[in-house]
């Protein structure tokens, strides 16, 4: 019998889950940075520095530490909608070919970015799924230049994706790369708050644009698939459980048991008892 594979925390991880239970002063999180293995920097504030220059949403402010995912209302935070097109899926072999991202902030956008990228090949059936072709890419920035402007426009703002293990894992591999750090940004997957505030029978970026009547024509093209992922993100915020203010109670939310499918199934099963 296999077992299963531990899944270790993240520095940053501990991080947030330390802020969340209290910890709240400059010196605290310094005491705590040192102790954490797989650092950067063996000074603490560097590493700090390090950490909130990819992502890490703190804000110090007197001495006093604040996870701003935490404090600010979700009316307040920045979510980021973010969709790639690459012409692999293994980061070694494959690029990052379009990069598209929204900002969605109180249920309005408030920028964009698009980018093709210049990659020598792209194999015939992403052409054939994306229409993106090596003809289109030739005049097109190269990776290092679109990463460095995404990295900027990103922020620390919460990453949010149609398929965040996808998404978030290639870019974040790719910045480590062309050594422009790891993501450290918190992050929402719209697949799974979906199932917990949607209904549907499938929960796949096509069916629910049809499902939600999201007229958007282009698909499989990065800056489209961000948008329609943004209005899915809308949908389920005005779908959430008063309790859900912050970001973190969002994040946390995604990830529970509140499955509207199961909760559905487990309704039915009563009723044919």
């Amino acid at each position: 019998m296999k077992s299963k594979k531990q899944i270790v925390p993240s520095n940053s991880d501990i991080i947030v889950s330390k802020i969340k239970k209290g910890l709240n002063s400059l010196d605290e999180l310094l005491s705590l940075i040192e102790s954490l293995n797989n650092t950067f920097f063996a000074d603490a504030s560097l590493e700090l520095e390090l950490l909130l220059s990819n992502g890490l949403p703190l804000e110090i402010v007197e001495d006093k530490v604040f996870l701003k995912t935490n404090v600010y209302s979700l009316s307040e935070q920045v979510f980021c909608i973010v969709d790639i097109e690459t012409n692999g899926s293994n980061v070694n072999k494959g690029q990052v070919i379009e990069i598209g991202a929204v900002k969605l902030k109180n249920g309005e956008i408030i920028d964009s970015y698009e980018s093709l990228v210049y990659a020598k090949e792209v194999p015939p059936y992403i052409q054939e799924v994306t229409n993106i072709t090596p003809e289109m890419l030739k005049d097109a920035p190269v990776l290092k230049t679109v990463l460095e402007e995404f990295k900027i426009f990103l922020e620390d703002d919460v990453f949010v994706a149609h398929d965040i293990k996808f998404d978030y894992r290639f870019i974040s591999e790719s910045f480590k790369k062309y050594n422009l750090g790891e993501l450290q940004n918190r992050k929402l997957c719209t697949i799974d708050l979906a199932k917990r505030t949607i209904e549907a029978q499938r929960y796949g970026l096509d069916f629910l644009k049809d499902l939600l009547h999201i007229d958007i024509d282009t698909q499989h093209r990065a800056y489209s698939d961000a948008l329609s992922t943004t209005f899915i993100l809308k949908e389920s915020i005005s779908k959430l459980p008063k309790e859900i203010v912050t970001a973190e109670d969002l994040i946390a939310f995604s990830k529970s048991d509140n499955v509207i499918n199961n909760k559905n199934n487990q309704k039915k099963k009563e009723k044919e008892e």
